[in-house]
């Protein structure tokens, strides 16, 4: 047990070793994506921050209706958006942020962007965006760029972080709308290589600066007040409010759903609610729902290609990205990267673990039920810490525990399966075939080698075997043999009996061992009966075919013996050492002095049940052994006597107790139809006529 435990966390540490180096590797990138991905759905829900979020969304609806009623083409005269505004300013919104690009003139003139410009200032606050442009391109020059925000500890922070340094290099809104904002913020996130968003940063190191997000930006200019903001290695603080961040500087996005989760109303219906209420008719939309929200303006129509991939959605418009920010803010609950050491950690721990629990198991639908047990373990601690907030990494752990679970069971394969061809080998010539499965099933049942452990010897010898085999020739003798032999070993195995050995037409067996049986008396009792049974069945065929009554007497015996594979590496056999086994062929040996076919020991008898019937024969002094025996015969089912044997027994009784005259006169009625009684009525008549000098009622064997 301890070895294979050892054995199992080598294969383990082994199996999690590989898996940290593949994972290193970035090999099990795209395996870590899929399963953030199920986490990610699972736990995806609206928050009550959520319901403070709106969207008005420039669709494909607001397209044909600008095309179909005002006869507009893309880009739409800003005055479009200035109506937007007038909306949420009688809504009474927070804020409102564009993330639209106003970086070149109106198309219709410079009065539309001063319009525009004009209504920013009267129905504030309005966050505009621009986008980090590659070198080269954009603005680049002094006091061009997007004011910095005020963040404490930014450059202490700076020094020590992974975030990257973008060039002051941007595409700003055109002047006339830049300076009407309340802030400028910027949009360009990116993606993970794979294209997907699942990380966003609240503010970008611009050529040393800080400046924010679209997010956090709508949060500042809603705030009614200045937001104190700090920043320390792995942590923004937004006023009261606190944001993991990740060596880059980034946050992990808690999405709340697929596209649309937050309530989106088209521009459209917008702008005409606007129109409704200037001219006193009911609106589209009712302002109300708009009271005290944070409104993001963004391009959901697939022709203006900001459509982006998120792990659950496919096709989610880039203004939600902006805004399930500033829904993680403000719910507090942006997800954080797990310690560092955890993931491997847990890897070494799972991988450990289920190499060890797959060696202990014994069969298929064991080692079946391990891997469906612990290959969940992983996927279960990457759902818990998610529910914690925490993006604990479960691909490096799943394949530790995948590696382990396969090397045990080539492990067990290579050793477990030599193990069980060997155990079937060895057993093959005297177990049945379904006691060796369940030792192939449940090795550790078998002990090799030798142990002392309480047997049912049984042991049988046919009457007048040799005078037998002088009469027969060898080929007549062999098949009598063999057919006699293979009917009584049928039996012996199906009641789970072991086949010791064959000496000649001899018979050595026993049970409880190498598989444990309660009732083994019972069962050495009971095939002993059915031996006899089978064989009187047998008796006139083989008196027609070989002129031979065959006659068996049977002793079985009760008691420790060593039970083992005794013998060489190459040649061995599971037999039986000790006084006991003697004792049977003893028994065996007593049947020949009192005519009995069958005869067992006292300690055979205590462990018999009730309902299995004995009569006592003798108190026997065999050969070889001090004390005497007390012997029993077990009775055949169905045996209706009781009025004779209990005679028999009292008669027993004045014998032993040396009322020998007295004894005789009963056993003399009885000799007729017992055979028993007729040798104890001898024996009575030999003692009367020469008494001994002493009497312990023992009677005494002369030979073998």
């Amino acid at each position: 047990m301890v070895k294979k435990g050892f054995i199992g966390l080598g294969l383990g540490l082994i199996a999690s070793v590989v898996a940290l180096l593949l994972w290193h590797q970035g090999l099990l990138v795209g395996f870590e994506q899929t399963a953030w991905q199920w986490r990610v759905a699972h736990f995806a829900k609206p928050t009550p921050a959520t319901s403070q979020l709106r969207i008005i969304a420039l669709d494909q609806q607001s397209l044909d209706w600008g095309r179909r009623e005002n006869g507009l083409s893309w880009p739409w005269p800003r005055q479009a958006y200035a109506t937007v505004l007038a909306f949420c300013k009688r809504a009474g919104v927070r804020a409102v942020a564009f993330d639209v690009l106003f970086s070149e003139p109106s198309l219709h003139g410079v009065a539309d962007d001063q319009a525009l410009g004009q209504a920013m200032q009267e129905n504030g606050p309005v966050v505009l965006s621009y986008i980090l442009s590659p070198p080269g391109e954009g603005s680049e020059e002094e006091g061009v760029g997007p004011p910095a925000l005020t963040i404490s500890g930014f450059s202490s922070w700076l020094a020590k972080s992974k975030a990257p340094v973008q060039p002051r290099a941007v595409t700003m809104p055109v002047v006339e709308l830049a300076g009407s904002a309340a802030m400028l913020a910027n949009i360009s996130n990116r993606p993970d290589p794979d294209g997907v968003f699942r990380r966003a940063p609240l503010f970008v190191n611009l050529a040393g600066q800080p400046v924010p997000s679209l997010a956090l930006a709508a949060y500042l200019a809603g705030a009614p007040g200045p937001v104190p903001l700090s920043v320390r290695e792995n942590h923004l603080q937004v006023g009261k409010l606190g944001v993991p961040l990740d060596a880059a500087g980034e946050a992990i996005l808690n999405f709340r759903g697929p596209s649309s989760t937050v309530a989106t109303i088209s521009l459209a219906a917008v702008v005409q609610s606007e129109l409704q209420l200037e001219a006193g008719e009911k609106p589209v939309i009712d302002p109300a729902e708009f009271k005290g929200a944070y409104v993001f303006l963004g391009l959901t129509a697939p022709g203006l290609y900001d459509l982006r991939s998120i792990p659950i959605d496919g096709v989610y418009p880039g203004v939600e990205i902006h805004a399930t920010m500033l829904d993680n803010l403000l719910s507090q609950d942006f997800l954080r990267d797990s310690p560092g050491w955890l993931g491997p950690a847990l890897a070494l721990f799972f991988g450990g673990l289920a190499a060890v629990v797959i060696l202990f198991c014994r069969n298929a639908w064991q080692s079946g039920l391990a891997f469906v047990l612990l290959l969940p373990l992983p996927f279960l601690a990457g759902f818990v810490a998610y529910g914690q907030g925490v993006w604990l990494p479960v691909a490096v752990q799943a394949v530790a525990v995948l590696l382990a679970l396969i090397s045990g069971v080539v492990f067990n394969f290579a050793t477990e399966g030599r193990k069980k061809r060997y155990i079937k080998r060895a057993f093959s010539q005297y177990l049945h075939p379904t006691v060796i499965d369940q030792l192939v099933s449940n090795p550790e049942r078998l002990r090799l080698g030798g142990e002392k452990r309480e047997l049912s010897i049984f042991f049988s010898d046919l009457a007048g075997f040799t005078t037998m085999s002088e009469r027969l020739d060898p080929e007549r003798l062999t098949l009598l043999l063999n057919e006699y032999l293979s009917a009584m070993t049928d039996i012996i195995l199906e009641s789970g009996g072991t086949i010791d050995k064959y000496e000649g037409d001899a018979i050595i067996a026993f049970w409880n061992a190498p598989l444990s049986q309660a009732d083994h008396a019972s069962r050495a009792v009971q095939t002993a009966l059915r031996c006899q049974e089978r064989l009187a069945a047998l008796r006139p065929d083989f008196k027609a075919r070989f002129d031979c009554d065959l006659f068996m007497r049977i002793g079985v015996n009760t008691g420790p013996v060593v039970v083992g594979n005794l013998g060489s590496v190459q040649r061995f056999d599971y037999s039986i050492l000790g006084d006991n086994a003697n004792v049977a062929a003893r028994l065996e040996g007593v049947n020949k002095e009192f005519g009995t076919e069958i005869l067992i020991s006292e300690a055979c008898r205590l462990q018999l049940p009730e309902g299995l019937r004995v009569r006592e024969i003798a108190r026997v002094g065999v050969v070889g052994r001090k004390e005497p025996i007390t012997v029993f015969e077990p009775l055949a089912s169905g045996s209706n006597e009781d009025a004779r044997i209990d005679r028999f027994a009292a008669a027993l009784v004045q014998y032993y107790q040396g009322e020998v005259a007295l004894a005789r006169v009963t056993f003399q009625d009885l000799a007729a139809d017992d055979g028993v009684a007729a040798r104890y009525a001898a024996r009575c008549r030999e003692a009367l006529d020469n008494p001994p000098l002493t009497w312990d009622g023992v009677w005494r064997m002369g030979s073998k």
